[in-house]
């Protein structure tokens, strides 16, 4: 049976409904039916609270029975009750990238730069196990501090940004070692990079790529990982930008980048809906 998502790799049912299941619990969205299905009676105090609560979560979209899964991780302000913002398309697309470059035997590690609560690197981690594949390593470069202060002087396109003042963002090493471990992930094929990437990236044992996500959302972090990284990646390796549309430093980061290096692979859109998440093919 060929899997879903058309990469072209041989995927049996099992296999591919335990993918399936993966994603919407990584994304939360199995667990939207269980989402207010209990109601304190009307005409109660506690309903009314109850019923402004819910109002106000439904603004946030974080009633997930009333989200489109795709829709996940196109609101920044969007908390996810899973392990990952990226909605179950760009897992789509990364699902599609991983099997792309195990089909076609392009050498290389895989890399999130930027990674919350570990969800798109445990599914990384969790396609290599389906596929048999032991020979690549699962990056995971955070900064586990949330993100950094713009450095507005030397990345003006920075200027401004209140990424860093979301605490939300700011998830420990070690919790994110106990959500691989929950999923059965924790393993030798899982390496973690703590700290800011300027510091972390340019010595990181790091000497082959086949999959570098970006998402470390402003021009600093996305310009410190591709600077550090993208002569790494193989051809017919992957970029995937998660912000590229919806941050205006990230997508200047990569825009000044693919510039400079004369960098002429099309971008592709992950789903014209967002307009956010963005990923190219290095050239053969």
């Amino acid at each position: 049976m060929t899997n879903s998502t058309g990469a072209g790799l041989n995927t049996g049912l099992t296999e591919q409904m335990y993918i399936d299941l993966l994603k919407k619990c990584l994304t939360g969205s199995g667990v939207a039916v269980r989402v207010g299905t209990i109601l304190p009676p009307r005409g109660t105090l506690k309903r009314a609270v109850f019923d402004v609560v819910r109002t106000l979560l439904a603004r946030r979209r974080l009633i997930l029975a009333k989200l489109r899964p795709e829709d996940a991780g196109d609101d920044p302000d969007w908390q996810s009750p899973g392990e990952t913002m990226m909605g179950i398309q760009r897992l789509n697309n990364l699902q599609n990238c991983i099997e792309g470059v195990l089909q076609d035997n392009v050498p290389g590690d895989f890399i999130e730069t930027g990674v919350w609560r570990g969800g798109a690197v445990i599914f990384m981690r969790a396609l290599l196990k389906v596929h048999r594949e032991t020979r690549r390593t699962v990056w995971v470069a955070d900064s586990f501090q949330g993100v950094p202060k713009p450095d507005s002087r030397r990345y003006p396109h920075d200027s401004g940004d209140q990424h860093w003042t979301k605490d939300y963002l700011a998830v420990s090493l070690e919790d994110v070692k106990a959500n691989f471990a929950r999923y059965g992930l924790l393993d030798d094929q899982v390496r973690f990079l703590p700290g800011w990437f300027k510091d972390t990236l340019p010595t990181a044992p790091i000497y082959e790529l086949a999959i570098l996500r970006l998402d470390g959302d402003i021009y600093e972090s996305t310009a410190d990982a591709l600077q550090h990284l993208y002569p790494k990646i193989s051809r017919g390796g992957y970029v995937i930008v998660d912000d590229y549309g919806a941050i205006r430093g990230c997508k200047a980061a990569v825009d000044d980048y693919r510039a400079l290096h004369h960098i002429r692979e099309p971008m592709e859109l992950v789903n014209d809906r967002q307009r956010s998440c963005v990923y190219w093919q290095k050239g053969r």
